[in-house]
């Protein structure tokens, strides 16, 4: 396979990633957030699960290590997804997809806490990012809205995912460990969904929206991510997946409907802006 199909791949998440926050606004119509993060992320183990067979190198000898990092990691997505759902609830579909996007800014100033050395380039982001924030989401007001609070949550939550994934999963079975994880992350979810007392009828409801998330975006998704970044390099890779924040835009203005104001659209460019800028290698550039 040729960079171009990685790249491809990459690109067919991102679309993928991104309609899904209009699955996951639709969908409160219907359920609540706890027993959508439940459904979908068993739905999400089951399917990975039967592709696991196509997709995982020979099984490597540490069941033990899958174990490990797929309970940690599914623990984390577990905070993550709730946080995400319940901003969803609150917020706009397009809106959830840029300040979700956050994450990739925020590993990088979590990884100065961790005494590792950054990229220079991503202080000017951060400032590009605030000023974006601020334009997406104060909009006068001296605190943010209840709905971006949660997505801010959901940010630094994915944050702390890839640097768990960098730090656990390296010797491990990636298909294997995202089994594990999402079966983790939806298990934990079944007592707080018990108390939205799910009904059969709610769930038919949004049957449509939960095989979205689960199947095509969580198993989907994670298949077409998995074997797209073998094909090209990280940098790539990083600025593919970022454009799931303008696709749920997108798809919330064209499936959902939603109205973004100028001040919002700012926001939205000044922030991918910012994520564009922290995924380029300029050393690499530079010696080229």
């Amino acid at each position: 396979m040729k960079k171009w199909q990685g790249n491809l791949m990459l690109t067919a998440a991102a679309v993928i990633w991104g309609c899904a926050f209009t699955a996951q606004s639709s969908a409160m119509d219907h359920v609540g957030p706890w027993t959508f993060v439940c459904v979908r992320s068993l739905l999400a183990s089951a399917a990975l699960y039967a592709l696991r067979p196509f997709l995982s190198a020979g099984r490597r000898k540490t069941p033990a290590a899958d174990r490990r990092a797929g309970i940690l990691l599914g623990v984390i997505l577990l905070a993550a997804c709730a946080f995400q759902q319940f901003g969803v609830l609150y917020s706009s579909a397009g809106k959830a997809g840029f300040l979700t996007a956050l994450y990739i800014i925020i590993v990088p100033l979590l990884s100065v806490a961790l005494k590792e050395k950054i990229p220079l380039q991503i202080w000017p982001a951060v400032l590009l990012a605030a000023v974006g924030l601020y334009f997406l989401s104060f909009r006068g007001k001296p605190t943010l809205e209840r709905g971006d609070f949660f997505l801010l949550c959901c940010a630094l939550m994915y944050a702390l995912y890839i640097i768990a994934i960098d730090r656990t999963a390296s010797e491990a079975d990636s298909v294997h460990v995202s089994c594990i994880q999402f079966l983790v992350t939806g298990l934990l979810a079944v007592i707080p969904m018990l108390t939205e007392q799910p009904q059969a009828s709610s769930l038919l409801g949004a049957w449509k929206e939960i095989l979205y998330a689960g199947i095509c975006s969580s198993a989907g998704g994670y298949t077409l991510q998995i074997i797209g970044q073998k094909y090209t390099d990280p940098s790539s890779a990083g600025m593919l997946m970022s454009l799931e924040s303008v696709f749920a835009l997108l798809a919330g203005v064209i499936i959902l409907h939603e109205t973004v104001s100028f001040q919002e659209a700012a926001g939205c460019v000044l922030i991918f802006a910012a994520i564009l800028l922290s995924q380029m290698n300029f050393a690499k550039r530079k010696s080229s």
